[in-house]
């Protein structure tokens, strides 16, 4: 694993944590608990012996006394309006938090509130920042883009069909301009402009403010087929990942391509997933070569490589949390796990789903709204398994009523909503109604 994230000292980062240990182990000491102080201090080779100490205790609860200020400039940092703050919260910081509440609905609450078909199978969902509009993408080429309270206004009527664009109709827009399967979707963060990627190596940008809107009005043209997107938080570039190792970034404007001047930098197998951290210093991607790569969304070079993230499975799908401190990651080993940057390493594992071991297609796993629980589809039992973000205890699970695997699924940014799509021609759009004394 290869870092340059943390500009700690690793001599001082052991160091410190060699004297955390001792604190505790003495406090352990202090306290009366003898056998599990030694057992301690012989794992971690504690060496002068510790004599026994309350210095522990005095440690935390002055730290204690600071932490809310510091919790408070973390969450400023996001930089949230009071609404987004109460709708969505701080999102998940292991930092500071230890025993915290869920305030969101569990995910096996949702219903689904509407469907909308293609004529092949469905691989990919967007929601628009805003929440308002979703998108799906399919294997007969063709993109729609819905408007969530029109969904809403429809949900008594599921079975209802939805060829027919018109007033009050669900589907405001449908687009044809790629050849083949449509494998990516991705809103502009601050435009009326849809993002696609294709297995006929080309990107296209739309401008669904306009009524008409069929074709795109702008192509970025590759030689590989476009796997992953991901537009840059200001909307001037977007990262792309393809069948090809190599990652590259475009400016929307000029179409100009970069990649990455250090060959050793890139993946070895094709790219599966890519996204940009919150604040755009970073950008993230996996592989079918089971790595996870973090780079430095200026210079556009990796810093940080996780091998074998999965144990050597492909790594199928990564994300960062709103703060940037963590990737949350899928792999083909039906795992899902949490990785803290600061520290480089896995700090949780979501375990349960995959019934029947490793996955045959690739799917997301994601975080809900308010990030404090983490979502992932079964391959085996079309189902959506649930955890506990912070500590991973399992959620109840929810059948998914597809009848084929799940190929995408993406949570709304500010409601309790998702969406699902799959090889059975389906999107599904999920909704938690009745919130209200729920």
């Amino acid at each position: 694993m290869r870092s340059e994230v943390n500009n700690a000292k690793p001599e001082m980062c052991i160091k410190n944590r060699d004297h955390l240990y001792r604190l505790i182990i003495s406090q352990l000491f202090y306290d009366g608990h003898s056998t599990i102080a030694s057992s301690l201090a012989a794992q971690v080779n504690a060496d002068p012996p510790c004599s026994p100490s309350d210095r522990l205790m005095s440690v935390v609860t002055k730290g204690l006394q600071h932490e809310t200020d510091r919790q408070k400039e973390s969450e400023q940092a996001l930089n949230l309006n009071p609404i987004q703050q109460m709708l969505i919260g701080p999102g998940i910081d292991l930092e500071f938090e230890t025993n915290v509440s869920c305030t969101a609905p569990e995910p096996s609450l949702y219903e689904t509130v509407y469907v909308t078909s293609h004529k092949g199978a469905c691989r990919a969902g967007a929601f628009s920042p805003d929440g308002q509009l979703i998108a799906t993408g399919s294997s007969d080429a063709s993109i729609k883009i819905l408007d969530v309270e029109r969904m809403l206004a429809k949900a008594h009527d599921i079975g209802s069909t939805d060829n027919q664009e018109g007033q009050g109709h669900p589907v405001i827009r449908t687009l044809y301009d790629h050849l083949e399967e449509v494998t990516c979707l991705e809103f502009h963060p601050n435009k009326p402009i849809l993002a696609s990627g294709s297995k006929d190596c080309h990107v296209k940008l739309f401008d669904y403010s306009k009524t008409s809107v069929k074709k795109a009005f702008k192509t970025i043209n590759d030689v590989e087929p476009i796997t992953c997107i991901s537009f840059h938080p200001l909307g001037d570039f977007i990262v792309m990942g393809t069948n090809s190792p190599i990652i590259r970034l475009y400016d929307i404007n000029t179409v100009q391509c970069y990649v990455c001047s250090l060959p050793s930098h890139q993946h070895t197998g094709p790219v599966t997933s890519i996204k940009y951290e919150p604040s755009a210093r970073y950008f993230v991607s996996s592989s079918r070569d089971g790595s996870i790569k973090l780079w430095d969304a200026v210079s556009n070079k990796c810093v940080n490589t996780f091998e074998k993230a999965h144990d050597g499975s492909q790594v199928c799908s990564v994300t960062f949390s709103r703060n940037g401190k963590y990737i949350l990651s899928s792999g083909k080993d039906s795992l899902v796990k949490l990785w803290e940057l600061s520290t480089s390493r896995c700090l949780i594992a979501y375990t349960g789903a995959g019934t029947t071991g490793k996955q045959e297609h690739r799917t997301q796993a994601l975080f809900n709204h308010t990030e404090e629980y983490v979502m992932f589809p079964d391959e085996a039992t079309t189902s959506l398994c649930a955890w506990n973000a912070r500590n991973a205890s399992r959620q109840q699970l929810l059948s998914l009523g597809h009848n084929g695997p799940i190929r995408s699924i993406v949570h709304s940014p500010n409601s309790a909503a998702f969406l699902t799509c799959s090889d059975d021609f389906r999107a599904r759009f999920w909704y938690r109604k009745h919130l209200i004394g729920a």
